[in-house]
């Protein structure tokens, strides 16, 4: 039996632009990996889950970029890394749910390896940086051999690990907008232990005037085969002030929204009782 540390055999191919990783996905397509920190393709690589090609992304200069501005909002850069992101200043102010999903994913090693813009492109139901930014509404930039794209992070989760991307682009950054006014977000999530990966996780974005939720936006993990909008608990809060009585609403209205499943972290029983619980408590989270 071969031993899981061994890495089946792969040609490691290192652009040095975007304009050259292009080329080689419109070459190699399906039978490329993209590779930013590597956290997950290595992984996968000793599952033996692994294209003939590997195309890194750790040559290519000025896309580990972290930028806020008022008018622009946020962008994150292909190779800038989940501690990147949350050691900034203007993350931790204006995107609190963002901040914390990158904050606790992983352990320090990892953070400091991997990606936001990979964990947003590895669609695992799981990943907590994607939930956070499906509840604040980002869009991701491709590159590919027709141009620029951005697609809204709304349209981009399929299935399971399935996405909107071509199989020939490259996803250069991801856009945030800059908060409305009033706008406040949160993130939480439970784990078998601190390190491992989320069996739920939930993440808010609302704008809220005078105690009255004007909008609403709500995502969660692992409770079904992508990260998933709740998009009838939105409408419940909406127009809303947030009081107890509505938070019982909501928490009544969250496993009509779910549909999760058995698997090695949890069980479908335990996330229908607890995912109501932990989204009452983020929105609270949100709103304090």
């Amino acid at each position: 039996m071969p031993s899981s540390r061994i890495l089946p055999e792969f040609e490691l191919l290192l652009p040095e632009s975007v304009a050259e990783a292009v080329k080689m996905l419109k070459k190699h397509k399906s039978d490329a990996t993209i590779m930013a920190g590597g956290t997950d393709v290595i992984v996968s690589g000793t599952q033996g889950f692994i294209t003939p090609y590997v195309i890194s992304l750790s040559k290519i200069k000025g896309i580990d970029t972290v930028k806020f501005s008022k008018t622009g909002g946020l962008r994150i850069g292909a190779m800038a890394t989940l501690q990147k992101v949350a050691d900034d200043k203007d993350v931790q102010k204006m995107y609190p749910a963002l901040f914390k999903s990158a904050a606790i994913n992983g352990t320090p090693q990892i953070r400091n390896m991997g990606t936001v813009v990979g964990n947003v492109l590895r669609a695992s139901p799981s990943g907590d940086c994607a939930c956070a930014l499906l509840a604040i509404g980002a869009k991701i930039v491709f590159e590919g051999p027709r141009g620029k794209r951005e697609v809204s992070i709304d349209d981009f989760f399929i299935d399971y690990k399935k996405t909107a991307r071509k199989v020939d682009e490259l996803a250069v950054e991801i856009k945030v907008p800059a908060p409305k006014k009033g706008e406040v977000s949160a993130f939480n999530r439970i784990t078998r232990t601190t390190l491992d990966l989320s069996k739920i996780n939930a993440a808010v974005s609302l704008v809220v005037e005078k105690g009255v939720c004007k909008s609403a936006r709500i995502a969660m993990g692992a409770v079904a085969p992508k990260t998933i909008r709740l998009t009838d608990t939105e409408e419940l809060l909406k127009g809303q002030k947030i009081t107890g009585s509505i938070l019982e609403e909501i928490v009544a209205s969250v496993v009509g929204e779910i549909s999760p499943i058995d698997d090695v972290r949890s069980t479908a029983d335990y996330r229908n009782q607890v995912s109501p619980v932990l989204l009452r408590r983020t929105i609270e989270e949100a709103i304090a």
